[in-house]
């Protein structure tokens, strides 16, 4: 057992913090910035909170975060009563938000400064995932720190791999991140154009589904995408939010990503018909599915 605390309770960080206590029987200490969640997990899950992050984090041994973005992150760690300033010479601290492999790499050399770990490692496997304790998370640091960390990180996932050196991890979500695009507006048009062909869309991905055009996304989302219902996963102001660091580093490194930047301004569009907090697969609204029930 280890002395743990989770910096972000939201709706990966709730289940996540969870899964360290039960699964793992770690002693787990929870920082939230509304206060009444953190004892609402404190409460349910029998461990303990912290009314700031250096507070939760002092004396742990690992410490977590997953917040929103870049800024969020260095608020929680660098900033007044974060998390950095509470921890203790050989501590590890893992970031599970996706965030800029920059922030990464930032907060990777404060944490070696002061005598501690740093991993960025960010998670796939949506909200469903988190609850279920099956998320994949990707990471990047130092091997010794990877190490260390692995069988607490393991607690909530049912994979955890070593990318590469500090920032390896966000990388690889943004991989990751420019898959999913690419994919969900290809089944959005599928559904749309079997829809426009009056075919019988169930009897469509039955045929389709075993071949090369199956996918996570088909086989999780299209029976949602054909009723026009959104509300089943993360939401599409935070995959902007990820797109837009995948396009600002593929900027940077001279990667080419025109699908990516389309497939963003598609989900801007969605964004103007009020679906900011609709799934990603609602991409297919903006073909004129919205309306169905």
């Amino acid at each position: 057992m280890a002395k743990v605390a989770f910096i972000g309770l939201g709706v990966m960080g709730y289940p996540m913090a969870g899964y360290l206590k039960t699964k793992g029987g770690h002693d787990v200490t929870v920082y939230n910035r509304t206060t009444a969640k953190a004892e609402k997990w404190a409460k349910e899950y029998g461990g303990s909170f912290a009314t700031t992050p250096r507070e939760a984090a002092e004396g742990c041994d690992f410490v977590f975060a997953c917040v929103g973005n870049d800024d969020d992150l260095r608020s929680v760690t660098t900033g007044a009563d974060g998390a950095f300033h509470g921890l203790k010479e050989g501590a590890n601290f893992i970031d599970n938000t996706t965030a800029s492999a920059e922030v990464a790499r930032e907060l990777h050399a404060a944490a070696k400064a002061k005598g501690c770990g740093f991993i960025d490692a960010p998670v796939s496997g949506g909200q469903a995932g988190a609850e279920n304790g099956v998320l994949t998370v990707m990471c990047g640091g130092d091997q010794a720190d990877f190490d260390a960390a692995k069988p607490v990180i393991e607690c909530f996932s049912k994979f955890v791999g070593l990318m590469g050196e500090s920032g390896a991890g966000q990388l690889t979500k943004m991989v990751n991140q420019i898959c999913i695009a690419g994919l969900v507006q290809g089944l959005s048009e599928a559904i749309h154009f079997a829809q426009k062909a009056d075919l019988d869309v169930e009897k469509v991905i039955s045929a389709i589904r075993g071949g090369a055009a199956q996918s996570w996304q088909m086989e999780n989302r299209w029976e949602t995408m054909d009723a026009g219902k959104f509300d089943y996963g993360f939401a599409v102001d935070w995959m902007r939010k990820d797109l837009g660091i995948c396009l600002k580093t593929a900027n940077d490194t001279g990667a080419r990503l025109p699908v990516t930047a389309l497939v963003d301004q598609f989900y801007a569009e969605v964004q103007a018909m009020g679906g900011n907090r609709w799934d990603t697969s609602s991409l297919i609204a903006r073909l004129g599915n919205a309306d169905k029930s």
